[in-house]
């Protein structure tokens, strides 16, 4: 909260800025870089979508969502690092474990995972969102094998597997002493009430959907670039705070997705932010399949191969000959961090350094 609190204001110090054609002069102040913040997360994702820009296959994209039930949300509330990693890593199987079955794909598939814990309305709603492409390598790794046209995966099949990973890695967490329980919760610390809490749960339809693919590269950039460095709520959504309460706009998907305004006390409204903060050194954007880490850059070179893309000869972008992120931050957002706000030809050059005050607590940025 210090951190977003003190985010560009004097406190951190900065530099002062003057235009080069008018001598407009204006102070900016240094981010906090907190990832939680919603004035720091602009050109993290600038630069962040610059590389996965290079990693986009010519066909089609697909958008998951895998959601956990509400009783399981309220586990994962007193237990985020545990069931947080049980959540990827059951959605990571399922995908994997359906697509590499010939009756449904029979190949090995690459995507992305983002971790969201909110709604709308900021109450703790822990789901995932995977970006997949279309299709896979054989399992003998010479053929590119393509999902059927707007079709990737049968939803149902996905949400019954999911359920069994999930619930199997939650009680394995249980026996290995790794969850916590406090508060309404405190009675399942005994592994008969446990077992019991989550009986119901095997019977009941777990919520995995498909959206429709996206129309182009370009749609899955705009697409990331929304929900991958996403906080729990953007400051165009805030509309006012007075006497202490904080009104925003939200979306109601449970009416037809109408926009609506919700009033809550700042403590309530400080509350609900904070549900959302992760554990420190938590990855909730992760990489699977021909896409993960290791072998990332050899499996897309294989893919493009077998679908057909020329591939150029020079070697992937240093850093040198990467975009500049204020130009690559002006294409994505049409925005320039140059351009004067007054007059709107000049470029704001920096003319003095502005030291921190002494306000400024130390605080960390995970």
């Amino acid at each position: 909260m210090s951190a977003i609190e003190l985010c560009r204001t004097a406190a951190l110090g900065g530099h002062l800025e003057q235009c080069d054609s008018c001598g407009h002069q204006r102070p900016a102040y240094h981010s906090c870089r907190n990832r939680h913040c919603p004035k720091c997360q602009s050109l993290a994702r600038a630069q962040w979508l610059q590389d996965r820009q290079a990693e986009l296959l010519p066909t089609p994209y697909f958008h998951v969502v895998f959601t956990l039930p509400a009783e399981i949300a309220a586990l994962a509330y007193q237990n985020k690092e545990v069931v947080y990693g049980i959540l990827f890593r059951a959605v990571a199987e399922t995908l994997r474990t359906i697509a590499a079955d010939p009756k449904h794909l029979g190949a090995e598939i690459g995507f992305l995972a983002v971790l969201h814990s909110w709604g709308q309305n900021l109450l703790f709603h822990p789901h995932l969102h995977c970006v997949v492409p279309g299709g896979g390598i054989s399992a003998d790794g010479k053929r590119w094998i393509a999902c059927r046209p707007k079709f990737f995966l049968p939803v149902r099949v996905l949400s019954c597997l999911f359920r069994r990973f999930f619930l199997d890695h939650l009680q394995d967490a249980f026996d290995q002493g790794q969850l916590q329980f406090f508060s309404s919760l405190e009675r399942l610390r005994d592994r008969n009430a446990f077992l019991q809490y989550l009986a119901p749960l095997r019977k009941i339809k777990w919520v995995v959907y498909a959206k429709r693919p996206f129309g182009g590269p370009e749609q899955v950039l705009n697409y990331l670039g929304r929900y991958t460095h996403r906080v729990a709520i953007s400051n165009n959504r805030l509309l006012d705070i007075d006497h202490g309460k904080v009104t925003f706009c939200w979306k109601d998907y449970r009416d037809h997705d109408r926009q609506k305004i919700m009033t809550l006390d700042a403590d309530e409204f400080i509350r609900r932010f904070l549900l959302h903060v992760l554990p420190d050194g938590f990855q909730r954007i992760r990489h699977y399949g021909f896409l993960g880490h290791r072998h990332r850059q050899a499996k897309l070179t294989l893919c493009r191969q077998l679908l057909g893309v020329v591939l150029s000869l020079a070697g992937p972008a240093s850093a040198q000959d990467k975009t500049d992120f204020r130009e690559l931050y002006e294409q994505l957002t049409g925005k320039s961090l140059r351009e004067c706000p007054v007059c709107h030809a000049g470029h704001m050059v920096a003319i003095a350094i502005l030291p921190p005050s002494d306000r400024a607590p130390p605080f960390t940025t995970a």
